[in-house]
């Protein structure tokens, strides 16, 4: 798209950049025009393109499942039915086997998480000027395709996560159990002068445990989507620098996007596997 007017550099800026939406330095509101404006809106600036896209993926899912749904018929079903009952009959195998408790709410958030993700993450498959190319005629300045690339976007799913954690790790343990389980392992001791003296070790163990928790499921989604998408922006390079790189990067993007698939249904997969494990050990009292 821009690379013949932009240099490598601001080539691979422009396409990292979210259109985003925040407060400029004299006090109005609107969109940011370059990378700077758009660094200097904080913390309360807002992502458009990643929350546009994901939210149309999400009713993208929500549509297609529904579709599904009142299409469904004992006879001969079709290749959408055939997909969803695929999908869902995979997804109540990695409950039934990652899950021992008894909770309703996990396997459609297990099936929500995993195709929501896969969604967003399939749109790295997009050629990287495409979509840029057809905004930049609307006149918009920014726009990342791929919200599993944005470390809010994944922060968010990944907090959402840790929220239900840490709600049914105190309804079903009660608070004194969830404190318990806090500050009273992995070291113990008879002696109750030594086991009030391990309480602070043990808090401090523990608590890194449970936050490292969130963190991680967030860091693994985003920093994987997000060299998958770089490595697409450098080939597309390629192709402004002569016939012979651009043959070859083209054999390369297309090598790329085929091993590429593995990667997004697998960090789909991910996700949703931790989100079950994790709300398993939260039905167990230890």
């Amino acid at each position: 798209m821009a690379g013949d007017t932009l240099t490598s550099s601001e080539y691979i800026k422009h396409h990292l950049t979210n259109l985003t939406f925040g407060q400029h330095a004299d006090g109005s509101w609107g969109l940011a025009h370059s990378a700077a404006e758009a660094k200097e809106m904080g913390f309360w600036a807002i992502h458009v393109d990643t929350m546009f896209w994901s939210i149309l993926l999400g009713v993208l899912f929500l549509y297609l499942f529904k579709k599904a749904a009142e299409a469904a018929t004992s006879g001969v079903p079709g290749g959408l039915q055939n997909f969803a009952e695929w999908i869902v009959e995979f997804i109540d195998s990695s409950v039934r086997g990652s899950f021992s408790g008894k909770n309703n709410l996990v396997a459609p958030l297990a099936l929500t998480i995993f195709v929501w993700i896969f969604l967003q993450n399939l749109m790295d498959l997009v050629p990287v000027d495409v979509i840029p190319w057809l905004s930049g005629l609307l006149g918009i300045h920014f726009m990342k395709v791929v919200p599993s690339t944005d470390p809010n976007a994944t922060f968010g799913m990944a907090l959402g996560v840790f929220t239900l954690v840490l709600y049914y790790s105190i309804r079903i343990k009660g608070l004194g159990g969830f404190m318990g389980e806090l500050t009273l392992q992995p070291f113990s001791s008879d002696n109750p002068l030594i086991k009030v003296l391990f309480i602070p070790v043990n808090f401090v163990l523990e608590f890194v445990s449970l936050i490292a928790k969130p963190i991680s499921l967030a860091l693994r989604l985003f920093g994987n989507m997000y060299a998958g998408e770089m490595i697409f922006i450098l080939i597309a390079i390629m192709y402004n620098a002569g016939i012979v790189l651009g043959l070859f990067g083209g054999v390369l993007q297309l090598g790329w996007a085929i091993f590429h698939i593995l990667i997004i249904t697998l960090q789909a997969f991910i996700f949703m596997t931790l989100t079950i494990v994790y709300l398993d050990m939260a039905h167990h009292e230890h």
